[in-house]
């Protein structure tokens, strides 16, 4: 990609999350797309947008989108075949924008080969934009809109080393289980799955555990691009590399067949030994 062309993708994403707030300070109207899954007339202006200026930057790919009903029909026509796919997510913890929260994002990511190679995941409320992966060579922060500055992913250090992200959701379900094979360790979480990812990438956890089965590709592809090119294991509790092909994903979802474990390697290793004797069942 070059240079100026991903200068203008940033710019246009961080435009697109200062208008999520823009649009819910004037207002917005809730949909309940299925159980405890929301939508507002935000998510789907703004996927909109997103989508068709994708398109137009590359005609040749795919194009796929939460708010977009035909996603799961170019997924299962065009995933058999190896094409490049942009996965568009207009909010990322639409509960969080709901509710006033800071802790939402717009992301995108690139699938090659099946492979997560490039993402962004930009949060509006603090005006931070991460991006980067191997398609690029690189990662890269920008806050504020200014000029991106490297971003250098480091281990946890200190109390961060004994903490894990777990989702609420998960912690009710299975936080019991999980404290029983790591003990002494912190839970925390916050909404989006891309920030928690980011969480990982910084530092400020060991890891990030997700184990209900209801993330799809545009919560991933993104965010596990910049972990993979930070170094990060993104693996499941038997310890596999998290899958993009067809034959990984539920074809009528769009979501993971696997669970997801993405975290710093000295502390999956620990943990996943302990972890999946708990959850073998799952």
């Amino acid at each position: 990609m070059n240079p100026a062309l991903q200068t203008e993708i940033c710019q246009f994403i961080r435009e697109i999350g200062q208008k999520a707030i823009h649009l819910r300070d004037l207002g917005f109207q809730v949909d309940e797309k299925g159980f405890d899954d929301y939508v507002t007339n935000v998510d789907r202006e703004l996927d909109h947008l997103l989508s068709q200026r994708f398109q137009a930057w590359f005609p040749n790919d795919g194009i796929i989108s939460e708010e977009n009903t035909r996603s799961l029909e170019l997924w299962q026509q065009k995933s058999k075949v190896n094409q490049k796919f942009w996965f568009i997510d207009p909010i990322d913890g639409t509960d969080d924008f709901i509710h006033g929260r800071e802790f939402y994002s717009v992301m995108v990511g690139a699938l090659e080969a099946f492979q997560p190679v490039l993402g962004w995941v930009y949060a509006p409320k603090s005006d931070r934009l991460y991006f980067g992966g191997t398609a690029i060579n690189g990662l890269f922060i920008a806050t504020n809109g200014n000029v991106p500055e490297v971003l250098y992913p480091h281990e946890p250090i200190g109390a961060s080393r004994d903490r894990i992200i777990v989702s609420k959701k998960d912690d009710l379900a299975y936080g019991d289980a999980i404290r029983t094979a790591v003990p002494n360790v912190e839970f925390y979480s916050l909404g989006s799955f891309g920030l928690k990812v980011m969480e990982v990438v910084q530092g400020r956890a060991s890891a990030y555990i997700y184990l209900n089965r209801r993330v799809k590709l545009w919560d991933t592809v993104g965010p596990l691009a910049i972990a993979k090119a930070a170094g990060l294991i993104c693996c499941d509790l038997e310890g596999r590399e998290i899958g993009f092909g067809y034959d990984d994903i539920n074809s009528e979802k769009l979501t993971h067949n696997q669970l997801i474990v993405i975290g710093w390697s000295k502390f999956i290793d620990e943990y996943l030994v302990a972890i999946a004797k708990e959850f073998h069942d799952i």
